[in-house]
């Protein structure tokens, strides 16, 4: 709860910034993309809207009148009716000194109209108590306009520091949200060794969750049994369609408007282990498909496009670009993500420079520019997946990730780690259900030439993150069947490892609710005929974590028992380690024992 000194720091800040719009202050109103201002909304229409209300039973004029000037007459009305926070608190994109902070404030009773907005403030502080002046504070507007969102920056923070924070209700300070505990990373110029206060860098990493079909335990089980430091999400935060399985039910509709996103996000953050998860830990995002549509790329998806037939063949009624923008603009409200140059094509790409321990860059292989892929009717993509001008990424993309790889070695990070969205390395199905032509087996030039730039550069201790299809996946970096440069058995020749993970709650590839047994004889199957793939389990749902030091890598995946009930059951069930240097899987590969799957030449035993 805020003290009363800290409300009249808050105060005191209002009157210091007297002639900005609170509005601003708000992130979620502006534009996702910071050179594509006109895609944000226009706080100066809104404040204008605000300003010409006039006074009612409800809404009083009593608070912060100085946000405009003197002049009395042009002072907002704020909603002092009470407010909600709905849907707890979260942080994300932590920088060295900053991080995004972020809450929804709904009004309680009947709701105002557009015209009025809710004031909500924030303090950060270096105490889970609250105690002592905050860090930093403030105030800003939410309304309507942004589904009650609100996502601010916490400024002037120390680098690879801990912090709490609280939002409050402007109009009564002792309304106030849950506690949030974040973090910062570490300076760019922080030696390795000394990231984290010289303790390993957890990531936990997630992807595809799936509302119907099971509770979100992976993330409060990461939250509350992991030392996991930072959340990677990979995408599939949310799904677009309709379904049902365990008495979780969406909408009946596939979601095509911004009130269907938004509510899908409502829907989705009333889950307890995702609320858990984001109140506890900093995360860093990415989408994959599905928080637009099934299979998407650059010029639409597998059941609509912008084409007149394809505006008809959706099952929403929607054309594309349309349906695009406003999923990406509802992703942006309820996620605490930056806005980053979009060059008009919804560029979600960046880095992050986390000491000189790693470089964690996030890449966006659906939406941003990513040549035609798999939409289920079409078979050309068959026929062109090996043609030299597919690109997964675009060009604009591919072309930075080059430099981005280079400059990270060349500033001297141990490692260089890539979030991305879909299985990397090569998948040979065999008959049996894996991810083919939707993966980067349908670009495969653009796969050869990002391996070619990593031998080609000698660019060392490249680990690729991967989500997407629903199932853990474990590799050697190597060009897909060179069986003569690269040794299978040893490791030698690799340039990198790919972790691959299984979902949250979506259904495996090996079949909905496939037991280990059959699980593990399809893992078998696979292993034999691909190479580079050490490690595959289709049966469980879970995440893993990364765990990054100056020396090595280590990867622990985790399996969940149960997910028709909120629960915390699960267990570890395989370990990788990657020393620095090595570009490949220490040998024996996960010390030759894995409580799940099937590792190559040895099958699992099951819990």
């Amino acid at each position: 709860m805020f003290s009363t000194s800290t409300i009249s720091f808050l105060a005191l800040a209002a009157l210091v910034g007297a002639k900005s719009n609170p509005l601003d202050a708000n992130l979620a109103y502006r534009s996702p993309f910071e050179d594509r201002p006109h895609l944000g909304y226009d706080t100066r229409s809104i404040h204008a809207r605000i300003a010409k209300r006039q006074l009612s039973n409800e809404f009083t004029d009593e608070h912060y009148p100085t946000w405009y000037g003197a002049d009395f007459s042009n002072s907002p009305n704020i909603y002092n009716g009470g407010v909600n926070f709905t849907h707890s608190v979260a942080s994300g994109d932590p920088f060295d000194t900053s991080v995004l902070l972020w809450t929804r404030a709904v009004p309680i009773g009947p709701a105002p109209d557009q015209s009025v907005p809710v004031c909500v403030s924030f303090g950060i502080w270096t105490t889970s108590a609250l105690s002592g002046k905050p860090v930093d504070a403030g105030q800003a507007f939410t309304s309507y306009d942004v589904d009650f969102t609100l996502k601010v920056e916490a400024t002037n923070l120390k680098a690879d520091t801990k912090y709490w924070y609280q939002f409050a209700d402007c109009a009564n300070s002792k309304t106030v949200s849950p506690i949030g505990a974040t973090r910062t990373l570490a300076s760019p110029t922080t030696s390795a060794k000394n990231v984290n206060g010289g303790k390993p860098l957890t990531l936990a990493i997630f992807s595809c969750s799936n509302f119907p079909f099971g509770f979100f335990n992976a993330y409060s089980f990461a939250a509350q049994n992991t030392s996991a430091d930072i959340f990677v999400h990979l995408g599939d935060y949310v799904r677009y369609l309709s379904a049902t399985s365990i008495g979780r039910i969406l909408s009946d509709r596939e979601l095509a408007t911004i009130s269907d996103y938004r509510t899908r996000y409502a829907l989705y953050r009333s889950d307890q282990g995702l609320l858990t998860a984001h109140q506890n830990h900093p995360w860093i995002t990415v989408w994959d498909d599905h928080e637009v549509a099934d299979n998407t790329w650059k010029a639409g998806s597998a059941d609509s496009n912008d084409t007149a037939t394809g505006c008809q063949f959706s099952p929403s009624g929607s054309c594309f670009t349309d349906r695009k923008l406003v999923a990406v603009r509802a992703y942006h409200e309820w996620l605490p993500i930056r806005q980053v140059a979009a060059d008009d094509k919804l560029r979600i790409w960046r880095n992050f420079q986390i000491g000189k321990l790693l470089d964690l860059t996030m890449l966006d292989t659906r939406n941003y520019d990513r040549d035609l892929t798999n939409v289920y009717y079409n078979t050309v993509v068959n026929t062109v997946a090996a043609f030299g001008n597919r690109s997964i990424m675009g060009f604009d993309q591919e072309n930075w990730f080059y430099d981005t790889l280079s400059a990270s070695q060349k500033r001297g990070a141990t490692w260089r780690v890539v979030g991305q969205q879909i299985v990397f390395s090569q998948l040979n199905e065999g008959g049996a259900c894996a991810p083919l032509k939707d993966a980067w087996d349908g670009y495969r030039a653009n796969r050869n030439r990002v391996l070619s730039h990593l031998y080609d550069n000698k660019i060392d201790n490249t680990i690729i993150l991967s989500g997407d299809s629903h199932a853990n996946w474990v590799s050697d970096l190597a060009h897909p069947n060179d069986t003569t440069a690269y040794d299978s058995a040893t490791g030698k020749g690799a340039i990198g490892v790919e972790f691959g993970g299984t979902a949250v709650s979506s259904p495996s590839p090996f079949g909905a609710g496939i037991l280990p047994g059959p699980a593990n004889n399809i893992s078998a199957k696979l292993i034999a005929i691909n190479p580079d793939l050490q490690w595959s389990e289709g049966s469980y749902r879970g995440f893993y974590t990364l765990a990054l030091s100056e020396d090595t890598a280590t990867a622990t995946y985790y399996a969940m028992r149960n997910l028709s009930t909120p629960n915390t059951d699960g267990f570890a069930s395989a370990t990788f380690v990657v020393k620095a240097g090595q570009n490949r899987l220490s040998r024996p590969v996960a010390g030759g024992a894995v409580a799940a799957g099937a590792l190559r030449n040895i099958n699992a035993t099951t819990p």
